[in-house]
């Protein structure tokens, strides 16, 4: 070690809700924690800004004041011409309600709470990993050289970070794109999130993923639209006008107004070669959890991020092998699941059986209700638990053809 490095527990790289998550969790219980960003303080995350009960649920565990979010009581699902409003089920587990909260404000009060509980924050910092043989031994930033315990990987989709570490998506999983945008809407404080699961491309293509409206109950709503790289013309898939045609599909019951900002575009990474290695882990986005039936990472992130700072303060040498077990065994089979499915779905055909059936009947509905609000993993009891573990089963036996037969050109 040289004489010039700073010596700290734990460094953070990325100060989105995973990254703070971790730092508030940690710093609380007495560990040493820098964070880095490479953006600025009050940064824009683009991101539909919808808080499951999963991760309404995690905030209230890291202490979070949600007044400033936007209450939801339920989701209102639309297939062709049918319409099911649902409320959020009541469970032990989680509450029964989400929220809207732009991801500028989400950010900045998590960020805030990891700063008030005594990280120390370095904004307009890009850090990369440092090493010693295949050990990562801390982060270099700014031209500060930082000796840390654990390096937690926070920063997202794969970039520079996840090439060094070998983490990166996996080349043969699916992966989404999104765009979103904000608009004016008299029916800015409604109730409900409002997802369209029927989308069609500029040909008339069926689209695996959906159109949503989230409002955030400031007088504005997150229009937005994402899709699953296995769909046919995936490659050739243009966002901004699928965007603008969903927009025309929602304009008169919405009112919306102009666009308050151009559209913004984001990959939503669905898989990760690596999560964790020698002195470090990988966690939210970053780690490839994200939910392949909605697009939802938020809650994933803020879990994991509490999960690795429980494990480091229990005991810093045993945190990358602990975390990648519990977090494989909390989330892997839903999320292979998922990603399964979203072959499935890549076919037009069986993409328009499975929408019909998603919200034919209201038992049916109910389990696509909790698909959706993330609240289905491996500890899951009950019908949806069940219908979980058949699709697990089922597509694993499927998997091979489906991927042989894969729609995606």
């Amino acid at each position: 070690m040289t004489s010039s490095a700073e010596t700290w527990d734990m460094a953070v790289i990325g100060a989105g809700p995973a990254g703070a998550a971790a730092a508030i969790r940690a710093a609380r219980a007495g560990v040493r924690v820098v964070v880095f960003d490479k953006a600025p303080y009050g940064r824009d995350k683009v991101c539909g800004d919808g808080l499951t009960p999963r991760a309404v649920g995690a905030l209230h565990d890291l202490d979070i004041d949600l007044s400033d979010a936007h209450h939801i009581a339920g989701l209102r699902m639309i297939a062709n011409k049918t319409v099911r409003e649902l409320p959020w089920p009541s469970t032990s587990r989680f509450p029964d309600h989400g929220a809207v909260w732009p991801r500028r404000r989400l950010d900045a009060a998590l960020i805030d709470a990891a700063s008030a509980a005594g990280a120390e924050v370095m904004w307009n910092s890009e850090a990369l990993p440092l090493f010693d043989g295949d050990r990562v031994i801390g982060v270099s930033a700014g031209g500060r050289t930082i000796h840390a315990d654990l390096v937690v990987v926070a920063c997202g989709a794969p970039g520079e970070v996840a090439r060094m570490l070998g983490a990166e998506r996996v080349v043969d999983e699916p992966f989404g794109l999104a765009i979103r945008t904000y608009a004016e809407s008299p029916r800015h404080a409604d109730q409900h999130l409002e997802a369209c699961l029927t989308l069609r491309d500029d040909h008339g293509t069926p689209i695996p993923g959906y159109g949503w409206m989230f409002p955030a109950g400031d007088g504005t709503v997150n229009i937005g639209v994402g899709a699953l790289s296995t769909m046919k013309g995936f490659k050739s898939l243009n966002l901004n006008s699928l965007l603008a045609s969903y927009r025309q599909l929602v304009q008169d019951d919405w009112e919306i107004g102009p666009n308050l900002e151009r559209p913004r575009a984001w990959r939503l990474p669905m898989s990760a070669q690596r999560r964790h290695g020698p002195g470090w882990v990988a966690v939210g986005d970053a780690a490839g959890l994200v939910n392949p039936m909605n697009g939802e990472g938020i809650d994933y992130g803020l879990e994991s991020g509490m999960l690795t700072a429980d494990l480091f303060i229990e005991n810093p040498s045993t945190t990358p092998d602990r975390y990648n077990l519990l977090v494989g065994q909390r989330f892997d089979s839903f999320l292979r699941t998922g990603r399964r499915f979203s072959f499935l779905i890549g076919h037009p055909l069986i993409l328009r059986s499975g929408l019909r059936l998603a919200v034919g009947t209201q038992g049916i509905a109910n389990i696509t209700l909790q698909v959706m609000g993330n609240l289905v993993d491996s500890e899951t009891p009950g019908a949806s638990g069940s219908v979980l573990k058949f699709a697990d089963r089922a597509l694993g036996l499927a998997d091979p053809l489906l991927r042989r037969t894969r729609a995606a050109a």
